[in-house]
């Protein structure tokens, strides 16, 4: 293995920052990068020593590519995360817009929510996965939660506490519990995983995640993170009394004043009860 491999690999490891998920995603966003600079023409590198030439190189490769802006901005996350370790954070600048690279293009003109029909979870044939499925749906949780979420510890009564070690980013958030579907849901997840999680005991997770993946794929079941836009646009109707853009609803720019206002907030509650820092990635889900 490479210098620069070896020691971008030691570095991943070493860090316990964010999910499981983040972190393996992370590493190897990191090797790529490594293997790109490599084939570059960029050779005997070490993690100490990758220059602004280096990481423009990088760009202008990418950008040559025709990447989308939203991957381009996700490999140059992970320079600024190399570079604040290693005590470089000059290498790297600031702004994307420095390199020149574009927009990125978050919202789509579909919904992409996603429903769960019973006749498609019947076909799930692991219960933990299938808890986990109807958690996802009903809580707007993502994969990794649903599968780490220990119910018994979660529940507070009228909200889920999401723990940082479950969550993308390591950002602690709660979701209300407003419906009693929602808590009957609950309270069978808390008899199943009794004081554990959803991974049965003696179960890592990445060996829970492949199974999750095996029995969903055998379902038919994909893009299950539609879960989570149908989620969102659900809470937009609860909040504001009308359907989201995605959901056939009126456009920000036909609101009333007063609805815009009301737009706002909802957009602002939902973003939170996503686990998203900002407000605009709503957009994602619920639409402009």
């Amino acid at each position: 293995m490479r210098d620069l491999n070896y020691q971008l690999k030691m570095l991943c490891k070493h860090s316990h920052e964010g999910s499981f998920k983040t972190r393996a995603g992370r590493e190897r966003q990191l090797t790529a990068i490594a293997n790109q600079l490599h084939d570059l023409g960029f050779r005997g590198l070490k993690a100490t020593s990758i220059k602004q030439k280096h990481v423009q190189a990088l760009v202008d490769h990418w950008l040559g590519q025709n990447l989308s802006p939203g991957t381009i901005k996700n490999r140059m996350s992970c320079l600024r995360w190399w570079a604040e370790k290693v005590n470089k954070r000059a290498v790297v600048a600031g702004s994307n817009d420095f390199y020149g690279i574009p927009d990125r293009q978050f919202v789509s003109d579909t919904s992409k929510a996603k429903d769960l029909a019973e006749e498609q979870l019947a076909q799930v044939k692991d219960e933990n996965v299938r808890m986990s499925l109807r958690l996802q749906q009903a809580f707007g949780l993502r994969r990794e939660e649903g599968i780490k979420i220990q119910p018994r510890w979660a529940d507070r009564g009228k909200y889920l506490h999401l723990k940082s070690s479950w969550t993308k980013g390591g950002r602690e958030r709660t979701v209300p519990i407003r419906t009693q579907a929602q808590r009957a849901l609950l309270e069978q997840a808390k008899r199943l995983a009794g004081s554990g999680s959803l991974i049965p005991r003696g179960r890592q997770y990445i060996e829970q995640l492949r199974i999750y993946e095996r029995h969903t794929a055998n379902a038919g079941l994909s893009k299950m993170h539609g879960l989570r836009h149908a989620y969102a646009q659900q809470r937009y109707r609860e909040l504001t009394g009308w359907a989201s853009p995605h959901a056939g609803g009126p456009a920000k720019e036909q609101l009333t004043a007063s609805q815009r206002q009301a737009d706002q907030r909802a957009r602002l509650t939902i973003s939170a009860e996503l686990g998203h820092v900002r407000a605009q990635i709503t957009a994602v889900y619920v639409g402009r």
